[in-house]
């Protein structure tokens, strides 16, 4: 199926979906659960967009190349092209949405990625391994470090936390981000991932929300 942005009221977003740009680590627990360094600076790594599918109606995972770990994130749309050395203001202005969404992992295959010291792409860049679900309106939050995230597995709380756990706030991020690369409308910023990771099988059944603002049910295929 293939994937193009949407509000959650079922609008379409006209903008192209471009690059899916992500930082590592960027909660101390994760890091922790993990057995990793926390970060002193911000660790990023970029997903193609031809990696993103809709959550809605379930997504397949790959088969025969390990463990495949769900890692929810709070994703952020932008509707505006950044660069250079962005002002708050500008990033908040560039901000077009919120969403839950899953950035998978081939967890075996990135630990041996990371052993080797190569890049994490084979791990993290395959076809279905950026799952989004609609867009609420970037207005729906005033706060943005007080975003809840929420992921229920098969009726059990994995993952429940807010951005007010991370060690890189949203607009600081995407500041950091645009620092080093241009940022276009429709690239989608992911901002890592709470404790509570871990593997998926066909059959689960999963519950992505933003509390209070969006929930959106799928499954594994």
């Amino acid at each position: 199926m293939s994937y193009q942005h949407q509000y959650a009221d079922g609008t379409h977003i006209h903008f192209p979906l471009g690059k899916v740009v992500c930082i590592g680590r960027n909660y101390a627990e994760h890091a922790h659960e993990l057995n990793n360094p926390v970060p002193t600076e911000p660790l990023l790594f970029i997903k193609p967009g031809s990696c993103v599918v809709p959550a809605a109606g379930g997504f397949k995972i790959p088969s025969g190349r390990g463990s495949v770990h769900y890692e929810t994130e709070i994703a952020v749309l932008l509707g505006k092209a950044l660069s250079t050395q962005p002002s708050e203001e500008e990033v908040l202005d560039a901000i077009s949405g919120f969403a839950p969404a899953l950035d998978l992992t081939l967890r075996d295959v990135q630990a041996r990625l990371k052993e080797k010291g190569l890049p994490w792409e084979l791990a993290k860049s395959f076809d279905g391994a950026c799952v989004l679900t609609p867009f609420v309106a970037a207005s729906t939050f005033e706060d943005l470090a007080a975003i809840p995230l929420r992921l229920t597995l098969n009726g059990q709380v994995r993952q429940d936390d807010t951005s007010a756990k991370m060690l890189n706030p949203i607009v600081k991020t995407i500041q950091y981000m645009a620092g080093h690369f241009s940022l276009l409308a429709g690239d989608v910023i992911m901002t890592g991932t709470p404790a509570g990771v871990g593997a998926l099988e066909p059959g689960d059944e999963l519950i992505l929300a933003l509390p209070g603002a969006i929930q959106v049910e799928t499954r594994v295929l």
